[in-house]
């Protein structure tokens, strides 16, 4: 179980334009609701609100897996905010094929590209002027998936669209930083959260174990809670974090490989 930490510092993102994709819910709404609690002002986007999604945030209904709908979410959170110092790509979904990647349709594959990885692309792109225009210690950080590092063959779709979004950060790190613009990348493992667990049911099904079982074998004994990420995220976007850029921050409770 998560172990509540002390109140955050309200004040830490005061005066600070947060844009996080993906925030109606699970991992994205946690970090929508740690930003606000940290005193900044937070636009969030997906396809619809849901009873997760934080009220004192501004959210943006939108379908930002195409360009028109990139263009769209971009323009309308630059008219709310007038600017943006932080941008969290955390969008993402994904079908599981339990038989296996031949079972995985084309257009699956297109999908799974369009709204884990080329949505970051695009809207990072979208925003970067107003990124650079905010100037020295601004960040983005991207949200990529333990299955980038562990490939599965129902996920593989999935997961290669996150490994993607990994390179891609680093390589815009690379890019960004004499600007002192910082580029990370976060991984998380296996989180409780209503698409993750829909994902992990399916393949249990197929497997005839319980859904808990697929998650029992995290080292620190527990599956991950969105507010986890959340921290992570947070740190991340920090000045105590100004002189991280181009990493991939792990956070999995010790499950994952690392390279």
């Amino acid at each position: 179980m998560f172990r509540t930490i002390a109140d955050p510092d309200p004040s830490e993102f005061a005066g600070k334009r947060v844009v996080v994709t993906g925030g109606s819910r699970g991992i994205g709404a946690a970090i929508v609701q740690r930003f606000l609690d940290g005193g900044a002002t937070v636009v969030a986007t997906a396809r619809s609100a849901t009873s997760e999604t934080p009220p004192a945030a501004s959210f943006i209904s939108g379908d930002i897996s195409s360009n028109d709908g990139v263009r769209a979410f971009a323009s309308g959170a630059l008219d709310a905010l007038g600017g943006v110092d932080i941008l969290i790509n955390n969008a993402g979904a994904a079908r599981a094929y339990p038989e296996g990647i031949d079972s995985i349709p084309d257009e699956e594959w297109q999908d799974a590209l369009d709204l884990n990885y080329l949505s970051a692309v695009r809207l990072t792109g979208a925003l970067l002027p107003a990124l650079r225009e905010a100037g020295a210690g601004s960040v983005v950080v991207n949200i990529s998936s333990g299955t980038a590092l562990s490939p599965q063959g129902p996920t593989a779709h999935y997961g290669a669209a996150k490994a993607a979004l990994a390179n891609y950060g680093k390589a815009l790190a690379s890019e960004l930083a004499p600007a002192g613009i910082r580029v990370l990348t976060l991984t998380p493992g296996n989180v409780l959260t209503p698409g993750a667990d829909a994902i992990r049911q399916a393949i249990a099904d197929t497997m005839g174990v319980t859904l808990e079982a697929t998650t029992a074998g995290v080292p620190l004994g527990r599956a991950g809670d969105p507010r986890d990420v959340a921290e992570a995220v947070v740190y991340l976007a920090s000045d105590r974090a100004q002189w991280v850029t181009g990493t991939n921050l792990v956070v999995d409770g010790g499950e994952l490989p690392t390279f």
